[in-house]
């Protein structure tokens, strides 16, 4: 049997996936229009891990879950498209931080700005009480099902 979905008969898991997906698609788009057309998704996976702080790519592959030579070739592009800069640890010369460009600082920005935007326009659509409630509900499922100290920790990673 061929099942044609819509978003009205999604469960719950799949339209949350998928309106995720949607929003972020967004961002990415209006990013581009921008100037930040070169920004992929996961860059902002690396970039979350050093704009709280500055750190290793030892630390860095140890907070993604991930090899220490993976998280370099990744560092070595995000370095390429000037998104990162390694600088010596004042506290071992022989240790090189990572830390944002002033593009990647500006990025940063500009995703917080536009996710701001963009929730503004969804609840001037819809109406922040639908808007707060749906976030509350998603909320509320991370912290039965899912892992809040992850998200707390920038450390949430897709499933298994």
């Amino acid at each position: 049997m061929v099942v044609h979905p819509t978003p009205d008969t999604l469960d719950l898991s799949l339209t949350s996936l998928f309106a995720g997906w949607a929003m972020t698609d967004e961002i990415q788009r209006r990013l581009g229009e921008q100037g930040f057309g070169e920004l992929r998704f996961n860059d902002g996976v690396v970039i979350q891990h050093v704009v709280a702080a500055p750190l290793s790519i030892t630390a860095l592959a140890e907070r993604m879950g991930v090899t220490q030579q993976a998280a370099s070739k990744t560092v070595a592009d995000l370095e390429r498209r000037d998104l990162l800069r390694r600088e010596p640890d004042p506290a071992d010369a022989r240790t090189r931080l990572l830390h944002l460009t002033d593009h990647a600082l500006a990025a940063v920005e500009a995703t917080r700005r536009l996710r701001r935007e963009l929730h503004d326009e969804l609840t001037a659509e819809f109406g922040s009480a639908r808007m707060e409630d749906g976030r509350a509900l998603l909320a509320a499922i991370i912290a039965r099902l899912g892992e809040p100290e992850a998200i707390r920790n920038r450390r949430v990673r897709p499933p298994h």
